[in-house]
């Protein structure tokens, strides 16, 4: 079974969003910034088309969270070089060819994000000083990781749940890339957590692998309950 499973079979475009607008920040929030490595940059290994150009918003919206005394946390893939989601592992593989295991795939990937190396490291322009934790996942080279809550056995948990409860976090924002795999992943086992969640859409971008795959993952986002912020939502 393909590792996305929709829920609606219809597709949501990005201009066809209706945005919450009025949101409050408080204490009881956290903003999630899903994988701004240097890898999934313009010239990383696994390029996001302009995830770069996020980053300026990203830094902004970081402020105002602090300022609101809400919690901020990063998620960073950290694959060690034998991992099997890369197509360096499958002789006669190449990256984007389709694959699917329970734990791996739709499709393999260029090697990326691998341990201790410059392209698994955050983007020097992104302002993580105020962050108060990082959630490290993808370790196991057998199981991929897209979501910040679950590894791809959906078994296996990062820490974040508990980490926001503990901190007793009642909604989370999330932003970052790729809009249609680590933050839809993400987003969508917020929900299966109990918080109530929000995907900042304007400070995500996309991979669209398979084509269509962003119109799909936004509808299924809607038809699971996630809402969709912008920007401009805040106070």
């Amino acid at each position: 079974m393909n590792i996305i499973s929709f829920i609606e079979v219809i597709k949501l475009n990005l201009d066809e969003i209706k945005y919450v607008k009025d949101i409050t920040i408080s204490k009881e929030d956290a903003l999630i910034i899903v994988d701004m490595q240097n890898d999934f940059m313009p010239s990383g290994a696994l390029p996001v088309e302009e995830g770069d150009q996020i980053i300026t918003g990203v830094n902004q919206i970081v402020k105002k969270f602090y300022i609101n005394e809400a919690s901020i946390i990063l998620t960073q893939d950290w694959h060690p070089k034998s991992h099997k989601s890369f197509a360096s592992n499958h002789p006669g593989k190449n990256p984007g060819d389709e694959y699917q295991t329970e734990t791996i795939g739709p499709v393999l990937w260029p090697d990326h994000c691998v341990q201790g190396t410059h392209g698994a490291d955050f983007h020097n322009s992104l302002k993580i000083l105020h962050t108060r934790a990082v959630i490290r996942k993808g370790m196991n080279p057998e199981i991929d990781s897209y979501s910040g809550f679950l590894e791809n056995d959906k078994k296996t948990e990062t820490g974040l749940s508990g980490l926001l409860k503990s901190l007793k976090i009642k909604r989370i924002f999330i932003c970052g890339l790729a809009l249609d795999y680590c933050c839809y992943f993400t987003a969508v086992d917020g929900i299966d957590f109990g918080f109530e969640v929000f995907l900042i859409v304007d400070l995500t971008k996309g991979i669209d692998l398979p084509e269509g795959n962003i119109s799909q993952t936004l509808a299924n986002m809607k038809g699971k309950g996630v809402k969709f912020a912008n920007f401009n939502s805040f106070d």
